[in-house]
């Protein structure tokens, strides 16, 4: 017996959770967030038991398809409830078939603004996963110009990476517009590690390099140090420490906070930071406590990385109810720590009702281009 799954909206899916339900306005834009980049076909295999050798052949006992580059951040977005719209261009082969797929019918992102470009085809990177670390290699023609020209459609935010040296129009334009800018930031190849050379800086309402880049931008030896400097530039200022958790001062409402990480067992780290810009901008968007944002950032990151593929990684709120289940159960069976968990998430009470109903989310396969038909004769 076979069964057909519902196609959702491309532009308005079903979520169980709406968590900017308590603020919409007839008046607010169409979207929540406004992003635009790159779409690779990422390929990933784990389960390597070392790092690729010279003239041998290497064994992968996992391995999966999904779209990557900036469909990693655009699905966390959506599998959060946020009506994402991404501008990017697809190529007009299989790849981009399945990337457009994807993302427009599987998760509901808004693919208005971007485009087909025949001739180009879609890049391509491959991703190694071993010893808690990945290795990568990309091949990509240089990509057409960009999907959109002049201002980008409205929205409550957009997600930039800075580059040191570029300069995004959109993201001034976004800015003028009333978009916060969230915003992470690419490794500096020139070694200068200069806050002048990011001339999209000053429009950032909230930025998150990871601790690395935080404490070079800055000049200082912690991450506590480098985000006490980065609050003198930025309204938000995060930084996050990978397995340790984050620290953030936000100086807006006043707030600071640090949080640790969340002990799981990581398969592939594609796309984590990713999910936690995500998280941390909903949690922002809808107006949570610093703490809050940046414990529900840690958490999805957490989640994430005990899958593979990227983008398909990222949970919903059906994995984020499933884990608070769990961890309520925890509390409940004793113990200092599994208590002190549940109080640290306890804000997670009141947003997820007792029963979270939602669709499995799709998870990489390895192989692309599975149909409706194949799915009925193996069922």
């Amino acid at each position: 017996m076979s069964t057909t799954a519902a196609t959702p909206d491309p532009i308005h899916p079903i979520h169980p959770i709406d968590p900017l339900a308590a603020l919409r306005a007839p008046t607010d834009p169409e979207h929540d967030v406004y992003l635009t980049g790159t779409v690779f076909l990422d390929i990933i295999f784990t389960g390597l038991d070392h790092a690729p050798v010279r003239g041998t052949e290497s064994w992968a006992r996992g391995m999966g398809s999904s779209p990557g580059g900036i469909a990693n951040m655009a699905t966390a977005l959506a599998r959060l409830g946020l009506h994402t719209t991404l501008a990017a261009a697809f190529g007009a082969d299989v790849y981009g078939d399945y990337c457009w797929e994807s993302l427009a019918l599987g998760e509901g992102v808004d693919l208005t603004p971007s485009r087909r470009v025949p001739g180009w085809h879609s890049p391509v990177t491959v991703s190694m996963a071993y010893e808690g670390e990945r290795t990568m290699v990309t091949h990509e023609h240089p990509a057409p110009p960009p999907a959109v020209r002049g201002a980008p459609p409205p929205s409550r935010a957009g997600v930039a990476t800075f580059e040191p040296g570029r300069q995004e129009d959109w993201v001034r334009r976004a800015h003028a517009q009333g978009s916060k800018i969230f915003a992470d930031v690419g490794w500096d190849e020139t070694g200068r590690w200069d806050p002048a050379a990011l001339p999209d800086l000053p429009y950032a309402h909230a930025f998150l390099p990871n601790a690395a880049e935080a404490q070079r931008y800055t000049r200082t030896d912690s991450p506590e140090r480098a985000v006490r400097a980065l609050a003198e530039l930025v309204p938000i200022a995060v930084v996050t420490r990978g397995a340790e958790g984050a620290v953030a001062i936000d100086s807006v409402s006043g707030e600071r906070a640090e949080v640790p990480g969340l002990p799981v067992d990581a398969l592939d780290p594609t796309g984590a930071g990713d999910v936690f810009v995500a998280g941390f901008l909903t949690g922002t968007l809808a107006g949570w406590p610093l703490a809050d944002r940046l414990a529900f950032a840690n958490l999805t990151a957490a989640l994430s990385v005990q899958h593979f593929g990227g983008s398909l990684a990222a949970p919903g709120w059906p994995e984020v109810a499933a884990w608070w289940n769990r961890a309520r159960r925890a509390a409940g069976d004793g113990g200092a720590d599994a208590a002190g968990l549940a109080r640290r998430y306890a804000f997670l009470g009141d947003l997820i009702p007792d029963r979270v109903h939602g669709c499995p989310r799709l998870r990489a396969l390895p192989t692309i281009g599975f149909r409706v038909h194949d799915s009925a004769q193996r069922s």
